[in-house]
């Protein structure tokens, strides 16, 4: 069963959040309620979330106080942000929105299909990035169990080699369609360095099979971390 993504939803108006869970609804996802940035920062804490719809106009910490707050953390700076604003002065403040690290600035009252399409392009790039994690994991603890094995068993382990290189393969071939589909949607920074980073990390992988094959060298390689 594959996992829901999560959304988070922040504004201070209780009717504002109704409205955005009725738009969103469809995507059938999980969607997270905050109603201030204090409450949508203690939510990032603990949980991973695909995308997050933050109204900027709030009283205390605004949306642009609280996007600082999320980019300076390791954790989260690399989550999608659609900023929400019933107010509009001009391409300043519209610029101000995108130098906090929004990806898309939206004013009200906004298109809800619009906005559907916009956040479910987001949930499909982090449902994708999170399967090619899980892939990448899978197959790193899978060349470890073979390093070890081509270095304590006599026999050869073609076998072993061949079906590893399969699933490689096809993973490989998951990150190079997600790779193309970025460029062709012209997807944020945060989405193409995701799937950047996860293309070095299958390349070091590669590596490491390619290594195990008979009469590459002696010993079990190196197999690269998840780092």
């Amino acid at each position: 069963m594959v996992q829901k993504a999560k959304i988070l939803l922040v504004d201070d108006r209780p009717e504002n959040l109704l409205a955005l869970e009725a738009i969103l609804s469809a995507l059938d996802q999980t969607l997270v309620r905050a109603s201030s940035g204090e409450e949508a920062l203690k939510a990032l804490l603990t949980d991973d979330f695909a995308v997050i719809l933050l109204d900027v106009q709030m009283p205390g910490m605004d949306g642009f106080e609280t996007a600082a707050h999320i980019k300076r953390r390791e954790r989260t700076r690399d989550i999608p942000i659609i900023f929400l604003t019933a107010i509009n002065h001009g391409p300043h403040h519209t610029f101000r929105g995108y130098a906090a690290g929004a990806v898309d600035y939206i004013s009200k009252p906004f298109d809800p299909w619009v906005l559907r399409a916009k956040v479910s392009v987001f949930v499909e790039l982090y449902m994708k990035n999170c399967q090619l994690r899980e892939q990448a994991a899978l197959l790193r603890l899978q060349l470890e169990s073979g390093a070890k094995a081509a270095a304590t068993d006599t026999k050869e382990p073609a076998g072993l080699l061949a079906e590893l290189s399969a699933r490689l393969a096809a993973v490989e071939e998951q990150a190079e369609a997600l790779s193309k589909q970025l460029d062709d949607d012209s997807a944020d920074a945060a989405a193409v360095a995701t799937a950047a980073h996860l293309e070095r990390k299958l390349t070091g992988l590669r590596r490491a099979l390619d290594a195990l094959e008979p009469g590459t060298g002696s010993g079990a390689p190196s197999v690269p971390s998840q780092n």
